[in-house]
């Protein structure tokens, strides 16, 4: 089966403002100039979130070197992640969107069915936005172990292409 390039590769990646874990409004305007990787996820501290936060932030300090700034965003609250990453040392922004707007614009709300009910949820996807805020690459239903590498080895190649 052949699969489609995902409808936002190539578009602008749509503007957001939401709160940090301390409640300051973040935008992504703030990162313009930067490379963004910007990652949905479920939960704040649930078994496969807690393994993609913690494999992120082990590769925040390569990223920061690639001039590139990580971005997880769930539905969670910001004392939710105030928690999470003091639970587990996370250094990574992590920005509460809980009216679930800016994982709609990304095409990351989704509906989804668990023990046989139905329901709207997060669904695990991550984001390579050059530092002109286009969408280069799409991850849809990711599967966690190992995609902060995969992510930041798509970066290099990236930036080899442009010469950066």
């Amino acid at each position: 089966m052949v699969q489609l390039p995902d409808p936002l590769v190539g578009k602008t990646a749509p503007a957001f403002c939401l709160p940090d874990a301390q409640g300051t409004q973040v935008c992504l305007e703030q990162f313009r100039n930067r490379w963004i990787v910007l990652y949905f996820y479920p939960r704040d501290n649930t078994p496969v979130c807690t393994l993609e936060a913690m494999q992120f932030n082990a590769a925040l300090g390569r990223f920061a070197g690639l001039g590139a700034q990580v971005i997880g965003v769930s539905t969670d609250s910001e004392e939710s992640h105030q928690k999470f990453a003091g639970q587990h040392n996370l250094n990574i922004l992590l920005l509460s969107d809980t009216e679930h707007k800016v994982l709609a614009a990304y095409d990351s709300w989704k509906p989804m069915t668990m023990f046989g009910k139905d329901f709207f949820g997060t669904q695990r996807d991550t984001f390579l936005i050059d530092p002109s805020g286009i969408i280069l690459v799409v991850w849809r239903k990711v599967s966690v172990k190992g995609h902060a590498d995969e992510v930041e080895k798509e970066l290099l190649e990236r930036q080899k292409e442009r010469g950066t």
